[in-house]
């Protein structure tokens, strides 16, 4: 690896370390020429995730996009940053995990949606709001009906046991 201060060509490892989330490995790196130190991470190159959009075009799976929107959704709940980057973490892990290089921007909401309704219910509703498209009170109605009786089904789930 090359000396990012003096480009020399050759630098020796001094240290590796398996960084926290254990899915990269950290390395400090003397040059041999200039004798200065940097860190290199060693990273899983991943095919790159495609979504396909309603109109069509395909842009690449970004889960700061999703992050960001999760965000919004969670805004004044009892949700922790932790517990949203998790989400995210976990819907990204599902769609890997399904071995496809393409899902449809409908998949990738309801995979969304499936989580974040077991992490808090308001979000929940706003996430499906704007990724729904709710045009009046009648499609909230609906979807908190829905709701409604899942909570139902797991309240039920849970007496029967």
């Amino acid at each position: 690896m090359k000396c990012p201060f003096c480009k020399y060509a050759d630098t020796k490892v001094t240290d590796s370390r398996v960084t926290d989330d254990g899915n990269a490995i950290r390395r400090r790196r003397e040059c041999l020429s200039c004798h200065r130190r940097f860190t290199t991470y060693e990273l899983v190159e991943e095919a790159p995730l495609m979504v396909i959009k309603r109109d069509g075009h395909r842009e690449m799976f970004d889960g700061d996009k999703l992050l960001r929107g999760l965000m919004r959704a969670c805004e004044k709940r009892e949700v922790s940053v932790e517990q949203i980057k998790e989400l995210v973490a976990s819907v990204e892990r599902e769609l890997r995990n399904r071995l496809v290089q393409e899902i449809s921007s409908e998949e990738l909401g309801e995979v969304v949606l499936a989580k974040l309704s077991d992490l808090d219910p308001v979000a929940y509703i706003r996430f499906a709001s704007v990724y729904r498209r709710f045009s009046g009170l009648k499609d909230f109605m609906a979807e908190l009906e829905t709701l409604m009786a899942k909570e139902e089904q797991k309240q039920k789930g849970v007496e029967s046991k």
